[in-house]
């Protein structure tokens, strides 16, 4: 398919490794006229576009963003009305906790037609390397994804949500929070003995994972080390921990060159 002049294209970049991008989403970029592209999506993604794509960077980190959500949509929309073909890169899926749904609010407002592209969000990518399933038959039926931020000094988290039975729970941008979750899980009734576990900047070379349960994951030897992006998951079965051993330097090495490479001869 060839991108439409004059639309806009959310795609999901994934978790961080760069061949976990979809082919769809791969073909898209190679399209491209803009690329408005997040903190998160990595590097190596930006080398498909075409040496005469404009590349804009919209990152965001915790009291630091490149620009306001209202620019971003803006950009989106006069890029757009341009005639362009403009993609907006987010790490993750759009629209999980990727605010996609309110940059396609702006579009649908300015008459503007766009697309998302999905990807593989980071609590996939983290129970994948990890060898944490997200659901089980025998265990945990559900899946919660919820993100830990606050609101005039308050944690705002639904604790019911996340006090439920047989589930999986994510937890995304909660590592400055760590303290505040571990503590009113518990203080609800939540086992210590909860198998809980951090990972972070997952499928990247320089992931790390710490497994622990709640009662322990403050006292964590390594909690020092680990850097957003972080993701917590609260499972089940600790006996489900067996982690697949991976090369990720090795994948990342092969990573969007060998796709490129792929797909080329593919269109050929």
């Amino acid at each position: 398919m060839t991108l439409r002049d004059g639309s806009v294209y959310l795609i999901g970049a994934g978790p961080g490794d760069p061949e976990l991008l979809t082919i769809k989403g791969h073909r898209y970029l190679s399209q491209a006229d803009v690329v408005v592209y997040d903190r998160l999506v990595n590097k190596a993604l930006l080398s498909i576009p075409s040496e005469f794509c404009e590349l804009i960077y919209a990152g965001k980190r915790k009291h630091l963003h490149a620009m306001s959500q209202d620019t971003i949509n803006q950009v989106l929309v006069e890029k757009a009305a341009l005639g362009l073909k403009v993609v907006r890169l987010k790490g993750g899926d759009p629209f999980i906790f990727g605010r996609g749904g309110e940059e396609c609010d702006a579009l649908d407002a300015a008459g503007i037609p766009w697309e998302v592209v999905p990807g593989i969000t980071a609590a996939q990518g983290a129970a994948a390397i990890t060898g944490i399933p997200l659901t089980h038959r025998d265990h945990n039926q559900a899946i919660t994804l919820i993100t830990a931020h606050r609101r005039s000094g308050r944690l705002c988290i639904d604790w019911d949500l996340l006090l439920q039975p047989s589930q999986t729970v994510a937890i995304y941008m909660g590592l400055s929070v760590l303290s505040d979750i571990v503590t009113g899980l518990t203080e609800r009734g939540r086992p210590p003995s909860t198998p809980f576990t951090v990972v972070s900047r997952a499928t990247q070379p320089d992931q790390l994972v710490l497994h622990s349960t709640l009662g322990a994951i403050l006292e964590h030897p390594q909690l020092a080390e680990v850097s957003a992006p972080a993701l917590l998951i609260m499972h089940h079965r600790a006996s489900h921990l067996s982690a697949p051993t991976i090369d990720c330097n090795a994948l990342f090495a092969r990573s969007c060159g060998s796709l490129s490479n792929q797909l080329a001869h593919q269109d050929g």
